[in-house]
C-alpha cells in the first residue's frame, strides 16, 4: 500500500459534531507545520513541529479566516472549558 505524501503532510479530514455545530477537523503531523499558531482553547502558542488539529465549519472552507489551529487536547476538551478571552500582547496576564 502506497501512502499519498500530501495526505501524510496535511492529515486526514473528518467531520465532528459539537454543541456549536459540525466541524471539519484535520490532524496535522508535527513535521507538517512550519508556522507558529495561537490555540484558541488555551491562548498558548503551537510551535512549529508540534502535532495539532486545524478546524473549520463543516459547511465548507469558507474564508480562510474561519480556520483555527488547536492543540489536540484543547480541541477534545473544549466542551468542558470556559471560553478563553482573547487579549492583546501588551495586556497583563492573570494567573
Amino acid at each position: 500500500m502506497q501512502l499519498d505524501s500530501a495526505r501524510v503532510r496535511q492529515g486526514v479530514e473528518s467531520v465532528q459534531q459539537w454543541r456549536d455545530g459540525d466541524w471539519q477537523v484535520r490532524g496535522i503531523s508535527g513535521g507538517a507545520s512550519a508556522k507558529t499558531y495561537r490555540c484558541p482553547g488555551c491562548d498558548q502558542e503551537i510551535r512549529p513541529g508540534v502535532a495539532h488539529v486545524v478546524v473549520w465549519p463543516a459547511q465548507g472552507w469558507g474564508d480562510l479566516t474561519d480556520r483555527r489551529h488547536w492543540h489536540s487536547g484543547c480541541w477534545r476538551a473544549r466542551d468542558r472549558r470556559a471560553p478563553i478571552v482573547q487579549r492583546g500582547r501588551g495586556a497583563p496576564r492573570h494567573g
